[in-house]
């Protein structure tokens, strides 16, 4: 730690710990304060002032940065499999901060309890609460609203490098809010505009405008009823890059999972899932009344167990054989940014003979030296893969979803798909949004600027990352992937990191229980091959600023 953050971080302690969120006596709440600022200034008076690493990270030029961080996505370049421990003394600081804040927040449930039964306020429950559970309800009044100023903050204009958040002003409590007319523009490292395909100029956006003058918004009907020219053309696009024989393109990125699963497996079935999927792939698996079984994260020996048991065992009521083993995965996990074993897995199916069902919504368009995706990262033929997924949200600047198998399946899917009998086709101007970034990637356009895109953001993961774990930070995730998950295991430290990047002109994503492991909170951070290394250095700066404040830098 630099000794001019030491005394900023000394007296900014009370502001930023956990208790600033509760509502308590003011005597308990100054014996905990006392007691976490001795623990606190025991451990900052054991770093050291040395500036030889801030200095390094910053003096680069643009040449040794392009030398030094040039890095093609390739299964030469050897994964992180071991993730930074936690030390067990931030683990105790978070768990006993959440009791803290559920045993207040149950104390004045308890109380308004009284309040109301007395007459002396009204009922605080609204209808929404009506059709919620009980938990459900008390969590989102008690402990979500707490943290309005850090999530769902509206923005105005582009999701490029930068981007303007509109400003709000909080009622007591955090119960509603208006916008106050102001704006503040933050560099963007919260959306998934890996590839800086969303823009409002460029080629792709001119194509845009020209095909809705020519073709209008919307065909206003089902795949299954009509077809247009422009999706089967971007259909065989996607098909051609991903080196399928043909695809299906979806208006919605999770409807694409959560309707084609079923149209997949049945009862009878088994569906082994790992257990990081996406939200789209666990729905997607439920619905098709398959049995599921749950595999430990990426762990190919506890998957080839699993499958023993089920070719020894069958169904588990008539010990009938499975009519099918699906094993589901995804190319990057967006929440830790890990990349699947994929040569693990081919090696499994021609040993068990099951079908592999891989979702690329994070990886395609990034990852390989094509960018696309974990086949190519991993130089793997596409056949080995029964069924690709993947959305067009991120690397494409677009929406919707495709599936990429043989013809077989995908005529199979076009008749008994949820998402192609009974959902709106994809509209025009999206349609040739894909067409066009996708030719871009593919080098279709017959320019370099879809490799160049692909390089930049590869370079810039590998530059952040790198820096952000020699600085201190727990970093999760492979190495090259665009998601960069820097572990915040304290609510209040995530709920200051949040509010201190805002001030200090960055746009992050924070993500806390129950979306992740209680002690597990994080920002997630998302990478563009738009962002500069100017950007790149900026970013990094303010957040060594931020986490000496914080005392987050937990691997010094």
């Amino acid at each position: 730690m630099r000794p001019d953050d030491i005394k900023a971080s000394r007296e900014s302690v009370h502001k930023h710990l956990l208790f600033d969120l509760f509502i308590m006596d003011e005597s308990i709440a100054t014996l905990i304060h006392i007691v976490l600022i001795v623990y606190y200034e025991r451990w900052l008076s054991s770093q050291t002032t040395d500036n030889r690493l801030f200095n390094s990270l910053f003096s680069s030029s643009k040449s040794s940065f392009e030398r030094t961080y040039r890095w093609i996505s390739s299964n030469e370049n050897k994964n992180f499999k071991v993730l930074p421990a936690i030390p067990l003394f931030v683990q105790f600081w978070t768990h006993f901060g959440l009791f803290i804040l559920f045993f207040f927040g149950y104390l004045n449930e308890w109380l308004d309890w009284i309040s109301e039964f007395l007459g002396i306020i009204e009922k605080q429950y609204s209808d929404q609460d009506i059709v919620s559970s009980y938990f459900v309800s008390f969590y989102r009044r008690r402990i979500h609203r707490r943290v309005y100023d850090c999530v769902h903050r509206p923005i105005s204009g582009v999701p490029g490098v930068h981007t303007k958040v509109l400003e709000r002003n909080f009622s007591p409590g955090m119960k509603s809010f208006t916008l106050s007319g102001t704006s503040k523009e933050l560099v963007n490292i919260a959306s998934y505009n890996y590839l800086g395909f969303a823009q409002n100029q460029g080629p792709c956006a001119d194509s845009v405008e020209k095909v809705i003058r020519d073709c209008g918004v919307s065909p206003s009907c089902s795949p299954s009823i009509s077809r247009s020219k422009l999706l089967r053309k971007t259909e065989r696009l996607v098909a051609g890059f991903l080196g399928k024989e043909d695809s299906m393109i979806a208006s919605m990125g999770f409807a694409t999972n959560s309707t084609t699963i079923p149209s997949l497996v049945c009862e009878g079935a088994l569906i082994l899932s790992d257990s990081l999927n996406h939200a789209s792939s666990i729905t997607g698996a439920r619905l098709s009344g398959a049995k599921i079984w749950v595999f430990q994260h990426n762990d190919m020996r506890n998957l080839e167990r699993l499958l023993v048991k089920a070719m020894i065992e069958g169904q588990t009521d008539s010990q009938k054989p499975w009519t099918k083993i699906l094993v589901l995965v995804e190319g990057l996990y967006s929440m830790e940014g890990t990349f699947c074993d994929l040569p693990g897995l081919i090696a499994l199916k021609r040993k068990y003979k099951f079908y592999l069902f891989v979702d690329e919504a994070y990886s395609i368009g990034i990852l390989g030296p094509k960018g696309k995706g974990i086949c190519d990262h991993y130089g793997i033929d596409p056949s080995e893969v029964d069924v690709l997924m993947g959305t067009f949200s991120k690397s494409f600047g677009a929406s919707g979803g495709y599936i990429a198998s043989s013809k077989e399946t995908i005529d199979h899917l076009r008749i008994y798909s949820h998402s192609s009998v009974y959902a709106e086709s994809v509209s025009f101007p999206v349609l040739q949004q894909i067409n066009s970034s996708l030719s871009i990637i593919a080098g279709k356009d017959g320019s370099n600027d879809g490799r160049e895109r692909i390089q930049a953001i590869q370079r810039n993961s590998v530059y952040l990352s790198r820096s952000l774990k020699k600085l201190g930070f727990i970093i999760y995730g492979d190495e090259g992937s665009p998601v960069i998950p820097l572990i915040v295991p304290e609510p209040g430290q995530l709920l200051a990191f949040s509010r201190e990047c805002y001030q200090k002109g960055l746009a992050v994503a924070i993500v806390s229980f129950p979306a992740t492991p209680i002690n597990k909170s994080r920002v997630r951070l998302c990478v563009s091959a738009a962002l500069t290394q100017k950007d790149l250095d900026f970013i990094v700066h303010q957040l060594d600023v931020i986490g000496d404040r914080l005392q987050l830098k937990y691997m010094k």
